[in-house]
């Protein structure tokens, strides 16, 4: 698989995602809390140990419009790989995503979740910038779910996809 596009990833963490986008030729920029050094070390290491030497790991914080943020450039895809763990985040993770969609219009955020209550939505927060999402079905991967994003654990530890952009009349076209 040949990916051509670039590509950044919010909340690296061990930088999976953004490693594997990567590989398959996509120019990837990294990014982590930028109170978390460690977090970016990490990056950093990953990119290192998969022979990836031309990424940047750049110190982003969710919610804050940081000189960082506002120099990123031209961006297609935007990767974030459950980032929607705690709800008091939420709210910082989007005000970023609406940020980058708004200065890149055509780029799209594709995310990973588990959905760990029923109770925790981004549906008001998405209305709330602009935004719209569509659930990606697994199984067009051309794969079983329960083997892409399954457990045997006990209780719903199953892995869902989704895909953010700015409303439509929002683009500004």
């Amino acid at each position: 698989m040949r990916l051509e596009s670039d590509s950044s990833q919010l909340g690296a963490g061990v930088s999976l995602p953004g490693v594997v986008a990567a590989r398959c030729g996509a120019k990837v920029i990294l990014s982590d809390n930028a109170e978390k050094p460690l977090c970016l070390e990490n990056c950093r290491r990953s990119c290192a140990a998969n022979g990836l030497h031309d990424i940047s790991v750049l110190p982003l914080t969710w919610g804050e419009v940081s000189p960082e943020l506002t120099q990123l450039p031209q961006l297609d895809i935007i990767l974030g790989s459950d980032v929607f763990y705690e709800p008091r985040d939420f709210e910082d993770v989007l005000l970023t995503i609406a940020y980058l969609l708004r200065k890149n219009p055509r780029a799209q955020f594709w995310t990973t979740y588990q959905e760990r209550s029923a109770d925790w939505s981004i549906e008001v927060l998405l209305n709330r910038w602009k935004m719209s999402c569509v659930d990606v079905d697994l199984e067009t991967f051309d794969a079983d779910k329960s083997e892409l994003a399954g457990s045997s654990l006990p209780g719903n530890h199953s892995i869902d996809m989704m895909i953010i952009t700015l409303e439509t009349g929002d683009l500004g076209l």
